[in-house]
């Protein structure tokens, strides 16, 4: 080769250098770009008799300088920063909505106490009982509003979900038309890598994995396959897979990630499959915290309702009658699984003992080969029984099932939950104040010739409600000589005689309780009558009041007020740890980046250097092929 082919090689390596080092200036602040550098070799020498003469150069190709082990870990510092970015942004939400001092639960329930205890200091005030009733109206709407921006963040995040699914399809769908791309390139260019597509390639993956966690695996011919969760595909080769947001088969408020499979139809993706990236903490924080949050709420109302009804039902009002339910609160409503096949329709209500057995878990029924199965949601935990029925007793969790109608088939399952419209249903039952149930319906007496130290408890009705009590008639309990027995009158037919007396002990008739203590004397006798006209009377209202302080919830071990607080509490603890969590992720993208683009991004210095170095070669290689065109030129003259 003569020397002007030498010196044309070196000026065509220089001047793709050139280019290349201006095409990395141009690109500097591009998103996703990658500094591409020249790639030379030496041209094979000629052999001569003097040796080896060299041939000039080539451009083998033009290489980015990229680090597959960097890219990986800023994906995944990424997929996590964007989760818990989402997940704060929506947790937050809530945090300040319960925690708030004014529009929280806490100060609304210290209202409607304070009204029970102004009632039972003036039973028969009429403002005083108005004043009740306004506090539980208060109370009512404070529950009302807390749960309907929790259903507002709810549909939010719904919303939201719908979005982040059309941002998926759209990222999907031109990964894939650049895998098609890459994949001509390459054939078309015998091997060389299309190194912008590539970048715009990783960086449309680098966006997708912010809306959601994916997996990469390249393929031999330059494409690239991706999958979500534990290996659901979304583009494999040229092909995407579109996902499509759908009301879940066992929750329709529940919006959730479907795969569509044609005709419009779309196979429900399990919601742990959907980790990571804005959709994963979307995902995760309606199932850890909102779920929860909703139910306990709703929990503190329920067991509000279902306790204070139970102690006015004990009760009488201004009119002489027995309470009635103060409270409305709406019971828990199956909802059958849209793939059911069965034709079961199931009933649900509140167990007697629901305040303390309610929990705040979703629960699923679900039927096979003649056994129902109920799983508490939150744990798995599962009872099986031959009927609805059956296996919600041994369950205890607080509600009652039934078959009401049809039968279920194989696989048919039902979706239970229990508190979740606790506080979006709850109402003040009585508008009239005179309805409030102060008094205790029965009073005892002992009469004036009483000769003994015996005496009587004022009595209670019996629970729970509604009472089968029967104030009627009077009783009369009358000591025997000597006055360890007593007997009773007034309960009707064979009334109990020679009954064995011990100071304090239980004594029951009628629907109610009673206690003598003391030494009664032979011939004492007490009694329990109707508490006619007792419009003075406030020994309900001290019950009703006494319900703010007592252990109610949780299987006896919470009242109101503490169990708000925990809500409170455990939001505000979910909430400190995601952003935790989420600046520490941040943290470990930003140095991530940083590695990644020290290697990978554009350094203008270097690049400035660069222009210098190929401008110097481009004038020497030009300086070559001049002093070739002399040299010729010389031959010329001689030979001419």
């Amino acid at each position: 080769m003569s020397t002007l082919s030498i010196g044309i090689s070196g000026l065509t390596a220089a001047n793709i250098g050139l280019a290349t080092t201006s095409h990395n200036i141009a690109n500097a602040s591009t998103v996703g770009y990658n500094r591409q550098v020249l790639v030379q070799g030496t041209n094979l020498p000629m052999l001569t008799g003097a040796g080896f003469i060299g041939q000039g150069t080539h451009v083998e190709t033009v290489r980015r300088v990229y680090d597959q082990f960097l890219s990986h870990q800023v994906l995944s510092a990424q997929a996590s920063a964007s989760e818990m970015n989402s997940y704060l942004s929506q947790i937050q939400q809530v945090d300040n909505l319960l925690a708030d001092a004014s529009s929280g639960v806490s100060p609304a329930l210290s209202s409607f106490f304070a009204g029970i205890q102004e009632l039972a200091a003036y039973p028969t005030s009429i403002p005083a009982r108005q004043a009740m009733l306004s506090a539980s109206d208060a109370l009512v709407a404070r529950f009302q509003a807390l749960d309907q921006r929790l259903t507002e963040i709810r549909d939010g995040v719904n919303s939201q979900v719908m979005s982040e699914v059309k941002l998926i399809n759209a990222q999907s769908d031109q990964i894939a038309k650049l895998n098609q791309a890459i994949l001509l390139s390459r054939a078309g260019g015998l091997g060389q890598e299309p190194n912008d597509l590539l970048d715009q390639r990783d960086q449309l993956i680098a966006e997708l994995n912010k809306s959601v966690r994916v997996s990469t695996v390249e393929q031999n011919d330059g494409s690239i396959n991706i999958f979500i969760g534990s290996g659901q595909p979304l583009v494999v080769g040229n092909q995407h897979y579109t996902l499509k947001a759908i009301a879940s088969a066992q929750d329709p408020q529940r919006i959730v990630v479907g795969m569509e499979t044609g005709g419009g139809n779309a196979i429900e993706l399990p919601e742990s499959q959907i980790v990571g990236g804005t959709l994963g903490g979307l995902v995760a924080f309606r199932a850890d915290s909102l779920d929860n949050a909703q139910n306990a709420l709703g929990r503190v109302a329920i067991a509000l309702a279902l306790n204070i009804n139970d102690q006015h039902r004990l009760g009488m009002d201004l009119t002489g009658a027995m309470g009635g339910a103060y409270f409305n609160v709406a019971a828990p409503v199956p909802v059958a699984n849209a793939d059911n096949t069965g034709t079961a329709s199931i009933g649900a209500s509140f167990s007697a003992t629901a305040a303390s057995d309610l929990t705040t878990s979703d629960y699923r029924l679900s039927y096979a080969a003649g056994v129902y199965t109920l799983t508490r949601l939150s744990d798995s935990t599962s009872w099986t029984g031959g009927s609805a029925a059956a296996v919600a007793t041994t369950a205890a969790q607080g509600f009652d099932l039934t078959l009401n109608a049809g039968a279920p088939a194989n696989g048919d399952s039902f979706l239970i939950q229990p508190t979740r419209t606790g506080a979006h249903s709850i109402a003040v039952a009585i508008s009239d104040p005179r309805a409030i149930a102060a008094a205790a319906p029965m009073r005892t007496a002992k009469t004036l010739a009483n000769t003994g130290t015996g005496t009587i408890s004022a009595g209670t009705v019996n629970g729970p409600p509604p009472p089968n009590v029967n104030l009627q008639q009077t009783v009369s309990i009358t000591f025997n000589n000597p006055p360890t027995t007593f007997n009773v009158n007034g309960v009707g037919t064979g009334n109990p005689v020679n009954v064995p007396f011990t100071a304090g002990q239980n004594i029951q008739y009628n629907g109610w309780t009673i206690q003598i203590s003391g030494a009664p004397a032979a011939g004492d006798v007490f009694t329990v009558e109707a508490n006619a006209a007792g419009v003075a009377d406030n020994r309900n209202a001290l019950l009703l009041a006494a319900l703010q302080t007592a252990s109610t919830m949780a299987g006896g071990t919470a009242g109101y007020q503490s169990a708000y607080s925990q809500i409170v509490s455990e939001v505000g603890n979910k909430t400190r740890q995601v952003e935790t969590i989420g600046q520490a992720q941040t943290n470990l993208v930003t140095q991530a980046t940083a590695e990644r683009e020290q290697m990978s991004g554009v350094n203008l210095d270097e690049e400035a250097a660069n222009l210098l170095r190929y401008q110097q070669a481009y004038q020497a290689s030009a300086k070559v092929i001049q002093v070739a065109n002399s040299l010729f030129d010389d031959l010329l003259a001689v030979f001419g």
